[in-house]
């Protein structure tokens, strides 16, 4: 699928062993109210890493924000012991009920405008999780 042209996703420098991920406030504040929140599934737009001119529409956590941009990891139901990757465990997110994984290695950068759907709340503990192994860098 092509990146759609008002489409406001990318993927943001590596993350820091900073805690504040260069500026990201990092929150845990979802509120399945119809707008996007840290703490959240969501679904959006995510450019392809090996050609960000083309990409997807994948859920991704949402870990916090920078400014009016909401920040977030995608992820994905593949497990690779060669990547980067927390386990979140199941939700309503993926639809044949899969364990899925937070991708580490991409930080991305959303515009809450683009934002397709919420998928549903994660845990504390699997946000906790996501957040804290982001911090190990």
């Amino acid at each position: 699928m092509s990146s759609p042209q008002s489409a406001r996703t990318h993927v943001l420098t590596a993350p820091s062993a900073d805690i504040s991920f260069d500026g990201v406030t990092i929150e845990y504040n979802p509120d399945l109210d119809g707008n996007p929140d840290p703490g959240e599934v969501v679904w959006t737009w995510v450019p392809w890493e090996e050609d960000p001119s083309h990409g997807k529409d994948r859920p991704v956590v949402i870990v916090g924000h920078r400014g009016s941009m909401l920040v977030g990891v995608p992820l994905t139901s593949k497990h690779h012991d060669n990547e980067a990757q927390v386990a979140v465990g199941t939700g309503p997110w993926d639809r044949e009920g899969r364990v899925s994984y937070a991708k580490l290695d991409r930080l991305l950068e959303v515009d809450p405008s683009q934002v397709r759907r919420e998928g549903s709340i994660l845990g504390r503990d699997h946000f906790d999780a996501v957040v804290a192994a982001l911090r190990q860098g």
